[in-house]
């Protein structure tokens, strides 16, 4: 069992206000967002209307593809950090509509992230050519094709078609219109600059199972890494055994052991083989900046749709919640914490003093969590996540309740308030930990399990369960163990909440002459 002699409590408070001050000043650092960022229901935002089309001309749209696109465009906008969108759906087949809505992001960027359908794969590339079609013998230009320009074969219709191409047509090189990876494609990159003749896919966008943004050691351009399942991994082996064998050609020759990067039938970058890539992973090059590679990452990590979709309304909306319903909120959250700390004072004196110092501990370190969340994953803040911050308001008086408890009934079997503070909270923290492990359980059930503002509620209750037992830790108990050492909190006196009426009229002093009572009769024995 601990003892006094044993017990650092500065060192428990000296570290947590290192934690505190380092969380402050990342969330309050100059030049960057210093407040939390709020949901659709507190904030608005963005929504947009998309009617879903048939990746294949004719065919019919399924309910399971509807579902499969909802689902893959929620993690699409979660990957990006933003918490709390809504994907639902309007009707059902060729009827039907998606609607996205995200709480404060950019509008384009939104309409860029869902609509893209994310159909990658990786490709020997025949043929370069320049970006321009050639002039007809009249001196007029030639007719420009719409790519992706796909045939089964190297035909002489498919390269007249491919050199129609003009690549500096920016609708061109928009993308978004998945290619047949079992067949030749005549493309451009995406910047515009270069033309392709491109042979059949060796690895399909589905062989794809993870995709990361990264900047490279000593790297200026981020790229985007790959990792393939097995059956990509053997076809990037072999096709890449294959290509490094080729020779380098030089300018204006066959690109021999070149292949492309295929995203949505246009070209994102064309690097080279120069020696065989055992081990299944790879990485995109096509100058990125960070957040192009990290959408990037995010849409080829949670698959391609299985269907194409084309925005037809974007509009900002409103609040869900007034400003009165906030407002309400607000207000029954801090009468509920000053009932709180009014009972804890009322009945524990001194020592309720020390809970109130803790839930003001605990509510500044949980402001300055949310602020860099918000800043680093996007964290943003629903009504349900202030209703799962004020549950855990009592998840936190319990804690403060169970130790001061346990106090009392080391001091009614015969300890000194200083030893009663160590042992007392030896046998606390179970109960404690124990109590508090339900509740992080709990919260990660509801946060896999659930989606929308029910995952909001279920991550603030797990942060703000684990924020409390920082606090009691590290906070709590130290600043008891000092108060128990001090000669004011021995004398038993009524303000320090360990008076004999609270004790069940056994008194400090009495319990320390029992105390010693016994250490006579055992040393006479």
């Amino acid at each position: 069992m601990a003892t006094p002699a044993k017990s650092r409590p500065w060192r428990l408070l000296a570290l947590l206000a290192v934690i505190l001050v380092a969380f402050s000043v990342w969330a309050l650092f100059p030049g960057t967002s210093n407040s939390i960022r709020l949901g659709l229901d507190l904030q608005g935002g963005t929504q947009v209307i998309l009617v879903p089309k048939a990746v294949n001309e004719g065919a019919e749209i399924t309910d399971e593809q509807l579902a499969q696109t909802v689902e893959i465009l929620r993690a699409r906008v979660n990957g990006l950090g933003v918490a709390e969108a809504e994907v639902t759906t309007q009707g059902s087949g060729d009827g039907a509509a998606i609607v996205v809505s995200v709480p404060g992001l950019n509008q384009d960027r939104i309409v860029e992230l869902v609509q893209q359908t994310a159909m990658l794969d990786f490709r020997p590339v025949w043929n370069i050519y320049s970006p321009i079609p050639p002039l007809a013998e009249d001196g007029t230009a030639a007719v420009a094709s719409t790519p992706p320009i796909q045939a089964i074969e190297n035909s002489t219709e498919f390269q007249a078609e491919l050199a129609a191409l003009d690549c500096t047509d920016p609708s061109v090189t928009a993308g978004g219109t998945p290619d047949d990876p079992e067949k030749w494609l005549g493309t451009c990159e995406q910047t515009g600059a270069t033309k392709y003749s491109l042979q059949p896919a060796f690895i399909k966008g589905t062989n794809v199972t993870d995709a990361t943004a990264q900047l490279p050691q000593g790297g200026v351009t981020w790229v985007v890494s790959l990792e393939f399942d097995s059956e990509g991994a053997a076809a990037l082996a072999t096709a890449s055994t294959e290509l490094s064998a080729l020779p380098e050609c030089g300018s204006g020759a066959e690109p021999c052991n070149a292949f492309a990067i295929v995203l949505d039938g246009v070209v994102v970058s064309a690097p080279r083989f120069n020696e065989p890539i055992i081990g299944g992973q790879a990485q995109i090059e096509g100058s990125f900046t960070a957040q192009e590679a990290k959408d990037l990452a995010n849409i080829l990590k949670f698959g391609a749709l299985p269907i194409t979709l084309d925005p037809v309304d974007v509009t900002t909306i409103s609040p869900t919640v007034g400003n009165d319903q906030l407002e309400a909120g607000l207000i029954a959250g801090g009468i509920g914490l000053l009932l709180v700390m009014l009972y804890l004072l009322f009945y524990y004196r001194i020592l309720g003093i020390v809970a109130g110092l803790s839930l003001v501990v605990a509510g500044g370190l949980l402001y300055a969590i949310f602020v860099v969340l918000s800043k680093t994953i996007g964290l943003t803040l629903t009504l349900a996540g202030v209703a799962g911050a004020i549950v855990a308001i009592g998840i936190t008086a319990d804690s403060f309740i169970v130790y001061f408890e346990r106090i009392r009934d080391e001091i009614r079997d015969g300890k000194s308030l200083r030893q009663a503070c160590d042992s007392g909270w030896v046998r606390a923290r179970r109960t404690l930990l124990a109590a508090d492990f339900v509740s992080i359980l709990a919260a990660a059930v509801l946060y896999l399990l659930s989606v929308g503002s029910v995952r909001g509620f279920a991550f603030v209750l797990g942060l703000t369960t684990l924020i409390d037992v920082m606090v009691a830790f590290w906070f709590t108990h130290p600043v008891v163990v000092l108060l128990g050492r001090s000669k004011f909190m021995q004398s038993g006196s009524r303000w320090t909440g360990l008076d004999p009426s609270r004790l069940g009229g056994i008194s400090v002093a009495d319990a320390l002459a029992g105390q010693s009572r016994r250490k006579r009769r055992d040393a006479s024995e």
